[in-house]
C-alpha cells in the first residue's frame, strides 16, 4: 500500500522526529524505515496568499495495509497545527 500526504507548517526535520517517535529509524536524511513500513519525505515552500508562505512536507508512506493506516493517522495527529 502507498499513501501520499502533505503537511503544512512543519519542517522535514520535525516530521522525521515524529516518525522516529512512532518506531521508525532514520536511514537517510529524507527516509525513515519502521517495521513493515517506510516513509520518504521532501520539503518545499507553499504560497498562501500574496505575502505568506509556509513549509510543506510531502510524505510518501509505503507498507502493509494493517500497519500503514494507523501509522498515517498517528503521524497526522502529531503533525496537525492549529491556527491562532
Amino acid at each position: 500500500m502507498r499513501i501520499e500526504r502533505s503537511f503544512r507548517g512543519i519542517s522535514q526535520r520535525l516530521a522525521v522526529h515524529y516518525l522516529t517517535n512512532l518506531g521508525g529509524e532514520v536511514v537517510a536524511e529524507d527516509r525513515v524505515v519502521g517495521d513493515d513500513w517506510q516513509a520518504s519525505l521532501s520539503e518545499s515552500k507553499a504560497t498562501v496568499g500574496p505575502t505568506l508562505s509556509l513549509n510543506e512536507v510531502d510524505v510518501v508512506f509505503e507498507g502493509d495495509d494493517d500497519v500503514l493506516e494507523p501509522l498515517v493517522e498517528q503521524f497526522a495527529q502529531k503533525a496537525m497545527r492549529a491556527g491562532g
